[in-house]
């Protein structure tokens, strides 16, 4: 029950966060931060391997998924949800079947197709107009507490898949769901900084769950400065640009 609580006030806190920044592009910073997932790798005796690094790419496809069936398809935000949960379900039992999956050649996979995605991906649209929201914050937190506490209890029966099954992605997805397409191509970007995060962890997790989250999040952090720190000369963004 404790952990349960944990691991929905990190899913809660997630949500209401990504909820209150108006920025798609600071949104999907925040959704990509592995506070959710630090929280499910205390509660569980779970072991890191490839199999999370796979968990990544299927993340990227769960909103891959709402933002075409929702946005391209105008099918309605809790059906598209539904169904990218669903894909990402199935994906997750299809890598199941192949057991404890060798870090190191899907860690060469995963890092060339985000390489080839971030690249060819077409750029995202300009900003969509979100009508202003009339819930006060206290009615996002309560909403974003009620909404994670069912997804953390649905994840406890999801085994293997429990340290990356998108929490706080099904209520973000409807939080963003006015420039989903944005966010979908943000997150991408992001992601490979969670991808970092596992590989340290696995590297060092044989010493224990707190010197690895330790390493996980230390590598996170120079990966998401990396990808978000402008080189000098780098183009300023124009007027309006989130």
């Amino acid at each position: 029950m404790l952990s349960l609580l944990a691991a929905g006030a990190a899913v809660t806190l997630t949500v209401w966060s990504v909820s209150m920044i108006r920025s798609v592009r600071w949104r999907a910073l925040v959704y990509s931060l592995p506070i959710p997932i630090t929280v499910v790798l205390l509660v569980n005796p779970v072991r890191v391997d490839g199999g999370q690094l796979l968990g990544v790419v299927a993340l990227n496809v769960f909103f891959a998924v709402i933002a075409l069936l929702h946005t391209r398809w105008g099918w309605h935000i809790a059906l598209a949800d539904l169904a990218g949960v669903l894909v990402y379900i199935a994906l997750g039992r299809a890598i199941a079947l192949f057991g404890p999956v060798p870090l190191a050649p899907v860690l060469v996979v995963v890092c060339a197709a985000w390489a080839v995605a971030v690249v060819l991906l077409p750029p995202a649209p300009g900003p969509a107009p979100e009508p202003p929201s009339r819930a006060g914050p206290l009615v996002k937190l309560g909403t974003a507490a009620g909404g994670s506490m069912v997804m953390v209890a649905a994840g406890q029966y999801l085994k293997g898949l429990v340290v990356t099954f998108p929490y706080s992605g099904v209520l973000t997805a409807i939080e963003t769901r006015h420039d989903l397409v944005r966010f979908a191509r943000h997150f991408t970007r992001n992601s490979i900084s969670l991808v970092a995060f596992f590989t340290a962890y696995q590297m060092v997790q044989q010493q224990g769950r707190p010197a690895a989250l330790a390493a996980g999040w230390l590598v996170h952090a120079v990966c998401v400065l990396g990808l978000h720190l402008r080189r000098p000369g780098a183009r300023a963004p124009s007027a309006g640009e989130p």
